[in-house]
């Protein structure tokens, strides 16, 4: 596993619970607004944690921690990744994965081998904004059928999971909101009102990937109301969650 951080306690990355996250390097996208650069555009700069010392961190905060949480970068790009998530489990931890959801073959394989406690998909748009969302300049070679291969792997796994949005001013708005929330809600079946969804406000910071702090906006309070109505009217149980990057 390419591991380039580890937060060694969240109350926020694993809903319910304490938790640690494990940061992977390397990511499919080059969404402009993400804000850990490095680990997007040149992991290899990055300094390497070796999983020898996340397994003795965990191995030692045996009944204080519950769970661990994979993120990125983008996981499913490790080819471990499934080694190492049942060595996770095999010490007694719930795992969630946070994902991209552009490779549902990898997706499917975690859920069928019962590697994850929770999933979390971060759905970047709706379908027509996606590829440049996703910093995808070609957006003929993007297959938005992956995402949706995935929404639905999710819907019907029996797992817990969550579906959410980071918006800003400049690539959302209450259309693009209320199409993605449409998508999810008919994609794979199942009771839309029972699909859990978040949106999160931008939050500018130094380190984006696009290189520039200014480029993207995050939207007042008001207008964030505005989107989250847009939401429920396809998934009522969509709710506003804190910031996001």
């Amino acid at each position: 596993m390419q591991i380039h951080g580890l937060s060694k306690l969240t109350l926020l990355d694993y809903p319910e619970h304490m938790a640690c996250t494990v940061f992977t390097g390397a990511c499919n996208f080059r969404c402009p607004y993400c804000h850990n650069a490095p680990l997007v555009l040149n992991p290899d700069s990055c300094p390497v944690i070796p999983e020898e010392e996340v397994f003795d961190f965990l191995a030692g905060r045996k009944g204080i921690l519950e769970g661990v949480c994979i993120t990125g970068g983008e996981p499913t790009l490790q080819a471990d990744l499934l080694i190492f998530m049942k060595k996770i489990k095999d010490l007694g931890y719930k795992v969630k994965l946070d994902t991209n959801g552009y490779r549902p073959e990898v997706v499917e394989e975690v859920i069928k081998e019962g590697l994850a406690d929770m999933f979390a998909i971060d759905i970047k748009n709706d379908k027509e904004k996606y590829p440049i969302t996703c910093g995808i300049l070609n957006d003929k070679a993007f297959e938005t059928e992956r995402i949706s291969k995935s929404i639905e792997l999710l819907k019907t796994s029996g797992i817990a999971y969550e579906f959410r949005t980071t918006v800003m001013k400049e690539l959302h708005d209450a259309e693009r909101v209320e199409n993605l929330a449409e998508w999810i809600a008919k994609t794979g079946g199942g009771n839309a009102e029972e699909i859990p969804y978040f949106l999160q406000n931008f939050k500018s910071s130094d380190g984006l990937v696009c290189g520039n702090e200014d480029a993207f906006h995050s939207f007042t309070e008001a207008e964030m109301k505005e989107l989250l109505e847009a939401a429920c009217k396809w998934l009522p149980k969509a709710k506003i969650r804190g910031e996001g990057r």
